[in-house]
């Protein structure tokens, strides 16, 4: 997305679009996670609404007070789920992926690699449910991708505050990179020669790639991984979208790593 400033008199900074977290939730975890936090902005016809006072109280115990804004504020934003709120916050915080190759109490790793995914809705959401199933991190190409902007942020309720996430200039090259750590790499296709998820074993230290929406891994992608894995479908439908094709698939490889007894007891 272009990058356009806001401004509200001179006293007040830019409000640069890919540095925003809009919606309650997603500043409430921002807030909690420890984020870096410039600005809030609360729209004045919700000051007394009491679903903002834990947010409002979280921002103060950070010494950051709120600047109520008008509707002109808001009306300005390219956003419209924004609820009346939301942060300027310092640039995203990338990881190094060094961060996500050490074993959490001995479990097998779990790192989701997305192959230039460009819909921020389904980056978002495949990084909520790699965040809910323990991932230990995401994988985003520096190009042809959507980065960590205020609509991944949203999409993902927070999530970008609880999972590490690095940026890489290849793909290809990473992958060829995790296999020398021993990782498996495990390409969900739907096409030829792809394994039904049921028949291959997940519980390994594993990298689940994700390919684009519509074209899927890209060749030299695809041709890099240990085995590419399918999820079975009925005939007559050819395939899910990408974030719910990686919901089923990480939910499939947490079900194999833990024993059903387990999962039961951690409702």
């Amino acid at each position: 997305m272009e990058r356009r400033p806001i401004t509200r008199g001179r006293a007040k900074a830019p409000l640069d679009f890919d540095d925003v977290i809009y919606g309650i939730h997603a500043v409430s975890e921002a807030l909690a996670a420890g984020e870096e936090i410039l600005a809030l902005h609360v729209a004045s016809d919700r000051a007394r609404d009491p679903a903002l006072r834990a947010l409002l109280s979280a921002a103060e115990e950070r010494g950051l007070r709120a600047r109520f804004e008008g509707r002109e504020f808001f009306a300005r934003l390219p956003y419209k789920a924004h609820q009346g709120v939301i942060a300027r916050s310092a640039p995203f915080p990338y990881a190094d992926i060094e961060e996500m190759l050490t074993p959490r109490d001995g479990e097998p790793l779990l790192v989701v690699l997305l192959d230039h995914l460009t819909d921020p809705h389904n980056v978002g959401a495949i990084i909520r449910t790699a965040a809910c199933v323990g991932a230990n991190g995401i994988v985003l190409p520096e190009r042809r991708s959507a980065g960590i902007n205020a609509t991944v942020r949203k999409a993902a309720a927070g999530a970008t505050a609880h999972i590490p996430i690095a940026q890489v200039t290849n793909i290809a090259q990473t992958i060829a990179g995790l296999k020398k750590r021993g990782l498996w790499i495990a390409g969900a296709e739907a096409g030829e020669g792809a394994v039904p998820m049921y028949d291959v074993d997940l519980r390994r230290d594993l990298a689940l790639v994700i390919g684009a929406e519509g074209s899927g891994l890209a060749p030299l992608v695809a041709r890099s991984c240990d085995f590419l894995v399918k999820i079975p479908m009925l005939a007559g439908v050819a395939s899910l979208n990408a974030s719910v094709a990686a919901a089923v698939l990480l939910y499939e490889t947490l079900r194999q790593r833990r024993p059903l007894g387990e999962l039961k007891s951690e409702r």
